[in-house]
């Protein structure tokens, strides 16, 4: 059996060449700007999702259906950006969207710039799987004590690819509660549709 590896700037280039990452709605991607060494950057999309959680006593995670009412989205452009204020938290998503290939999986992380400055642009959910396609939702948190302006377009997180130790046999979207397969903007959380016992 083979070991996984991650992916270098010359096989990051190959399968962004095959459409890896591809951007549907933006300026398109600048290689010279974005691809590092062992990653390559994703830029900010323009919708983000704000959750009026103080309309509530607390999210149930079994009766969702007051979930939806809570996220409202809005759409802001590269010039006014997005205030995140001390402690609140928001979705958001990437400028690009991702086809993982089926032999590979990619690993979402924040850039140290922006952490560096109280704000973790990707909280949680790091992981997307082999065979996922869409855009990646970002859970932003500032952690700081003062507001942060962020702008769709600027570089907020990067993607590492780990090639597999072989195909997946049954990859994201062809089980039946791939639930983000295909997501655009900033998608909330779709509990209410995952299988339970």
């Amino acid at each position: 059996m083979t070991s996984m590896a991650i992916l270098s700037d010359k096989h990051l280039k190959e399968i962004i060449e095959e459409n890896a990452v591809y951007v549907d709605e933006g300026p398109e991607i600048d290689e010279d700007l974005q691809l590092g060494p062992s990653s390559f950057d994703l830029r900010l999309g323009y919708e983000f999702g704000i959750l009026e959680t103080r309309k509530i006593k607390a999210i149930d995670t079994k009766e969702m259906d007051d979930y939806s009412e809570l996220k409202k989205s809005k759409k802001v452009t590269a010039e006014e950006g997005m205030v995140i204020h001390p402690g609140e938290f928001v979705l958001g998503s990437t400028l690009e969207s991702l086809k993982v290939p089926n032999n590979m999986v990619a690993r979402i992380e924040g850039r140290s710039s922006y952490a560096r400055l109280g704000l973790i642009p990707h909280t949680a959910a790091g992981f997307v799987d082999a065979g996922f396609d869409g855009q990646i939702t970002l859970e932003i948190q500032n952690l700081g004590n003062v507001p942060i302006t962020i702008y769709p377009e600027e570089r907020i997180c990067q993607v590492a690819f780990e090639k597999m130790t072989s195909e997946a046999e049954n990859p994201y979207g062809e089980k039946s509660d791939s639930k983000y397969m295909g997501q655009k903007g900033a998608t909330g959380s779709r509990l209410e549709k995952e299988s339970r016992k």
